[in-house]
Protein backbone atom coordinates (compact mmCIF):
# COMPACT_ATOMS: atom_id res chain seq x y z
CA UNK A 1 0.00 0.00 0.00
CA UNK A 2 0.94 3.24 -0.84
CA UNK A 3 0.71 6.31 1.56
CA UNK A 4 1.13 9.88 0.73
CA UNK A 5 1.67 12.26 3.39
CA UNK A 6 0.62 16.52 2.73
CA UNK A 7 2.73 18.49 3.87
CA UNK A 8 1.58 22.09 4.77
CA UNK A 9 4.30 25.31 5.87
CA UNK A 10 3.99 24.77 9.84
CA UNK A 11 2.90 20.86 9.75
CA UNK A 12 5.50 19.24 11.91
CA UNK A 13 4.38 15.71 12.48
CA UNK A 14 4.97 14.49 8.70
CA UNK A 15 8.21 13.44 9.14
CA UNK A 16 6.75 11.25 12.13
CA UNK A 17 4.08 9.74 9.75
CA UNK A 18 6.41 8.91 7.10
CA UNK A 19 8.95 7.38 9.32
CA UNK A 20 6.71 5.28 11.02
CA UNK A 21 4.98 4.32 7.61
CA UNK A 22 8.33 3.61 6.07
CA UNK A 23 10.91 1.77 7.94
CA UNK A 24 8.92 0.99 10.52
CA UNK A 25 5.84 -0.73 8.70
CA UNK A 26 7.44 -0.83 5.63
CA UNK A 27 5.15 0.73 3.53
CA UNK A 28 5.70 3.02 0.61
CA UNK A 29 5.34 6.46 0.79
CA UNK A 30 5.51 10.46 -1.15
CA UNK A 31 5.74 13.49 0.95
CA UNK A 32 3.05 15.05 -1.17
CA UNK A 33 3.73 19.58 -0.84
CA UNK A 34 0.79 21.32 -0.21
CA UNK A 35 0.75 23.41 -3.42
CA UNK A 36 0.89 19.91 -5.64
CA UNK A 37 -2.17 18.43 -6.86
CA UNK A 38 -0.62 15.00 -7.84
CA UNK A 39 -1.75 12.64 -5.25
CA UNK A 40 1.17 10.46 -6.76
CA UNK A 41 -0.95 7.00 -6.97
CA UNK A 42 -1.41 6.85 -3.45
CA UNK A 43 -3.94 4.19 -1.73
CA UNK A 44 -4.29 6.52 1.30
CA UNK A 45 -3.61 10.09 1.84
CA UNK A 46 -2.40 11.42 5.73
CA UNK A 47 -3.02 15.09 6.91
CA UNK A 48 -0.94 15.58 9.43
CA UNK A 49 -0.83 17.73 12.72
CA UNK A 50 1.06 20.88 13.13
CA UNK A 51 -0.03 24.30 12.89
CA UNK A 52 -0.67 24.98 8.84
CA UNK A 53 -0.05 28.24 8.31
CA UNK A 54 0.45 29.23 12.10
CA UNK A 55 -3.00 28.43 12.21
CA UNK A 56 -3.32 32.05 12.78
CA UNK A 57 -6.97 32.40 11.74
CA UNK A 58 -8.59 29.32 12.42
CA UNK A 59 -7.02 26.09 13.01
CA UNK A 60 -6.99 24.27 9.41
CA UNK A 61 -8.97 27.36 7.71
CA UNK A 62 -6.66 28.52 5.17
CA UNK A 63 -5.16 25.28 4.81
CA UNK A 64 -8.33 24.29 2.93
CA UNK A 65 -7.55 26.26 0.09
CA UNK A 66 -3.97 24.99 -0.42
CA UNK A 67 -4.00 23.59 -4.22
CA UNK A 68 -3.49 20.11 -3.10
CA UNK A 69 -6.57 19.77 -1.26
CA UNK A 70 -8.94 19.55 -4.68
CA UNK A 71 -6.93 16.33 -5.21
CA UNK A 72 -7.92 15.36 -1.75
CA UNK A 73 -11.10 15.78 -1.73
CA UNK A 74 -11.38 14.29 -5.20
CA UNK A 75 -9.54 10.89 -4.39
CA UNK A 76 -12.30 11.27 -0.72
CA UNK A 77 -15.27 11.06 -2.99
CA UNK A 78 -14.00 8.21 -5.14
CA UNK A 79 -13.69 6.16 -2.27
CA UNK A 80 -9.80 7.16 -1.31
CA UNK A 81 -9.02 6.71 2.44
CA UNK A 82 -8.08 9.92 3.76
CA UNK A 83 -6.82 10.70 7.54
CA UNK A 84 -6.71 13.48 9.26
CA UNK A 85 -4.37 13.37 12.43
CA UNK A 86 -4.66 16.32 14.78
CA UNK A 87 -4.83 19.90 12.69
CA UNK A 88 -5.25 17.41 9.64
CA UNK A 89 -8.44 16.52 11.19
CA UNK A 90 -9.15 20.30 11.34
CA UNK A 91 -8.72 21.04 7.89
CA UNK A 92 -10.38 18.09 7.18
CA UNK A 93 -13.36 19.69 8.83
CA UNK A 94 -12.63 23.48 7.01
CA UNK A 95 -12.73 21.88 3.71
CA UNK A 96 -16.39 20.50 4.28
CA UNK A 97 -14.58 16.52 3.75
CA UNK A 98 -16.24 16.31 7.45
CA UNK A 99 -19.14 17.35 9.41
CA UNK A 100 -18.84 19.20 12.07
CA UNK A 101 -16.54 21.86 13.56
CA UNK A 102 -14.04 22.19 16.24
CA UNK A 103 -13.85 24.66 19.08
CA UNK A 104 -11.44 25.32 21.57
CA UNK A 105 -11.23 23.09 24.47
CA UNK A 106 -13.65 23.76 27.62
CA UNK A 107 -11.35 24.28 29.22
CA UNK A 108 -9.63 27.04 26.87
CA UNK A 109 -6.59 25.17 27.87
CA UNK A 110 -3.97 23.41 25.45
CA UNK A 111 -4.42 19.76 26.30
CA UNK A 112 -1.25 17.88 25.84
CA UNK A 113 -1.79 14.51 27.68
CA UNK A 114 -1.99 10.78 27.06
CA UNK A 115 -5.70 9.76 27.41
CA UNK A 116 -8.48 6.62 27.22
CA UNK A 117 -10.59 5.84 24.25
CA UNK A 118 -12.91 3.25 23.29
CA UNK A 119 -13.35 1.59 19.93
CA UNK A 120 -17.08 2.25 18.83
CA UNK A 121 -17.22 1.06 15.40
CA UNK A 122 -13.93 -2.16 14.04
CA UNK A 123 -15.41 -2.06 10.46
CA UNK A 124 -13.53 0.89 9.55
CA UNK A 125 -10.19 0.70 7.56
CA UNK A 126 -8.24 2.45 10.26
CA UNK A 127 -10.09 0.54 13.33
CA UNK A 128 -10.20 -3.11 11.30
CA UNK A 129 -7.59 -4.05 14.03
CA UNK A 130 -9.74 -3.53 16.96
CA UNK A 131 -12.61 -5.06 18.58
CA UNK A 132 -15.62 -3.16 19.58
CA UNK A 133 -15.30 -1.51 22.94
CA UNK A 134 -11.57 -2.09 23.28
CA UNK A 135 -10.15 0.27 25.69
CA UNK A 136 -6.62 1.68 23.96
CA UNK A 137 -4.70 4.92 25.63
CA UNK A 138 -3.82 7.55 22.91
CA UNK A 139 -1.58 10.43 23.30
CA UNK A 140 -3.53 14.39 21.99
CA UNK A 141 -2.21 17.38 22.25
CA UNK A 142 -4.38 20.49 21.06
CA UNK A 143 -6.12 23.27 22.03
CA UNK A 144 -9.10 22.85 19.65
CA UNK A 145 -10.41 19.62 20.31
CA UNK A 146 -14.03 20.10 21.26
CA UNK A 147 -15.77 18.69 18.33
CA UNK A 148 -19.32 20.41 17.42
CA UNK A 149 -22.01 19.13 15.32
CA UNK A 150 -25.60 19.61 15.62
CA UNK A 151 -28.18 17.01 16.34
CA UNK A 152 -29.19 16.04 12.55
CA UNK A 153 -25.46 15.62 12.30
CA UNK A 154 -24.27 13.24 15.05
CA UNK A 155 -27.34 11.45 14.81
CA UNK A 156 -26.28 11.13 11.07
CA UNK A 157 -22.92 10.01 12.23
CA UNK A 158 -24.11 7.58 15.03
CA UNK A 159 -26.39 6.02 11.98
CA UNK A 160 -23.69 5.48 9.34
CA UNK A 161 -20.84 4.28 11.79
CA UNK A 162 -19.43 7.26 11.54
CA UNK A 163 -17.84 7.57 15.01
CA UNK A 164 -14.94 5.72 15.59
CA UNK A 165 -13.93 6.43 19.40
CA UNK A 166 -14.92 8.34 22.11
CA UNK A 167 -12.80 9.29 24.48
CA UNK A 168 -13.75 6.98 27.99
CA UNK A 169 -11.69 5.90 31.65
CA UNK A 170 -9.77 3.33 31.89
CA UNK A 171 -12.94 0.52 32.22
CA UNK A 172 -14.41 2.28 29.26
CA UNK A 173 -17.16 3.86 30.84
CA UNK A 174 -17.95 7.08 28.96
CA UNK A 175 -18.40 10.16 31.43
CA UNK A 176 -18.12 13.65 31.04
CA UNK A 177 -14.86 13.72 33.21
CA UNK A 178 -13.57 11.70 30.61
CA UNK A 179 -13.67 13.80 27.83
CA UNK A 180 -10.22 16.44 28.23
CA UNK A 181 -12.13 18.79 25.47
CA UNK A 182 -15.51 19.37 26.94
Amino acid sequence: MKFGVVVFPGTWSDTDCLHILGPVLGQETASIWHEDTDLQGCDAVILPGGFSYGDYLRAGAIARFAPVMGAVAEFSRQGGLVLGICNGFQILLEAGLLPGAMLRNQSLEFRCQWTYLRVESSDSPFTRACRAAQVIRLPISHGEGNFFADEVTLSALEADGGVLLRYCNPEGDLTPQSNPNG
